[in-house]
């Protein structure tokens, strides 16, 4: 008898963590290591919410909080809703986790059953199938493809749909492509998910300000107010704000829903961290300022990054619509060979030779779903970018 779980051997481990480890190992052993795949800002937390984290470590907020939130955070998380999306939420319909992904984690936890599916549009982030096989359902993609964006059509959604599903994952802005849903795209989507009202929906919008040019962020609940009573809308201070390490995520959803996964958090980690909790308020209800800065230097740094990859022989890159992700096509690169002599099979053949030979760590895109692309966080400075791309650049000239 094995002593692991049955559960734990239907999942791998992040390859975007993966691949961000080996950079680290590289670099430690004295390569010269560019790595593009992590997917965090790199500027600092603002000022104000470092201070307001150690004043409440000072008032002595350093003891055990609620499960799911301190009520002040969880009002202004209601605030935040109704600011910015036009979304009436109560605190009881409100649940704070360790991270977004807690949040997406603990809803399919507390929901699925062996044999309900999740519908997932590919490209996807790595870690949606692999919680959805943890909670013993069956992860179900639907392909979203260059040439469409990278976004899913109402006929697809509606195709894919059985008496299995009970939720669809919605991420707009996308990790790993930066395509966003516009209002008309959601609004079609909706009228798929009205005509069947047992399927839910997750809106992961933790990019919903790193949106570029002339894009408006919408949200699906402030879209089709009649789905809002089967939708968990979840957001999070790290990419908004710069907080990653602080570990904070939170969604809204109605009350049975939020009862469930405060349940679960009850029996696993309990509540996120007091001292990040005062932080993530302080971002929410103090100045707002860094997102503009910030969202202004991200979109320069993508129109860095598309120019300089469609300048790269094979390489095809769209101009993504937000995040600080562009995943560029190399279907004209299969089968070609590497100065070093990797032949290049696929999109991870592809990432292992760039990273051997030009010490550029990039994720490939069969990690994400849809192949064959390659994903590059462009959440580092000017400098190191245009580092990057230029030896991506030699790499496929010197491919025959």
């Amino acid at each position: 008898m094995s002593f692991l779980s049955q559960t734990l051997a239907r999942v791998k481990p992040s390859p975007t963590i993966a691949i961000t480890n080996r950079a680290r190992e590289l670099a430690a052993e004295g390569r010269d290591i560019i790595s593009l795949s992590a997917g965090e800002p790199d500027f600092d937390t603002p000022a104000h919410i470092r201070e307001a984290a150690k004043a409440a470590i000072d008032a002595g907020h350093t003891r055990y909080t609620a499960v799911d939130g301190i009520p002040e955070l969880k009002k202004a998380i209601c605030a935040k809703f109704k600011r910015e999306n036009g979304l009436d939420y109560t605190p009881a319909q409100i649940t704070v986790g360790t991270g977004g992904k807690q949040i997406l984690y603990n809803a399919l936890m507390a929901t699925l059953n062996p044999g309900d599916e999740v519908i997932i549009p590919a490209p996807y982030w790595v870690s949606y199938p692999d919680m959805v096989l943890l909670a013993g359902g069956t992860p179900v993609a639907i392909e979203a493809e260059m040439q469409h964006g990278y976004r899913i059509s109402p006929e697809q959604l509606e195709a894919a749909i059985t008496d299995k599903t009970k939720w669809v994952i919605l991420n707009s802005p996308s990790n790993p492509t930066g395509a966003g849903y516009g209002a008309d795209h959601l609004r079609a989507l909706a009228d798929v998910l009205l005509r069947h009202p047992d399927v839910w929906v997750l809106a992961d919008d933790i990019y919903e300000h790193l949106v570029f040019d002339d894009f408006k962020f919408s949200t699906i609940a402030e879209i089709e107010p009649k789905l809002k009573d089967r939708t968990l809308t979840m957001n999070g201070v790290s990419k908004a704000y710069a907080m990653t390490g602080w570990r904070i995520g939170y969604g809204a959803a109605p009350e049975i829903l939020i009862k469930a996964m405060s349940k679960l958090q009850s029996q696993s980690t309990s509540n996120p961290s007091s001292i990040s909790q005062y932080a993530a308020l302080a971002a929410l209800e103090g100045p707002q300022d860094y997102i503009a800065e910030s969202r202004a230097v991200f979109e320069r740094r993508r129109d860095l990054v598309v120019a300089a990859l469609n300048e790269a022989p094979g390489i095809v890159c769209p101009k993504p619509e937000g995040a600080f992700y562009v995943y560029p096509s190399i279907r004209d690169l299969i089968g070609k060979t590497s100065a070093g002599g990797a032949v290049i099979a696929d999109d991870e053949a592809f990432a292992t030779a760039l990273l051997n030979e030009t010490g550029v760590a990039v994720v490939f895109g069969a990690a994400f779903g849809l192949s064959p692309h390659f994903r590059i966080s462009y959440a580092t400075s000017d400098e190191v970018l245009a580092d990057a791309c230029a030896r991506i650049k030699s790499f496929c000239e010197g491919l025959k």
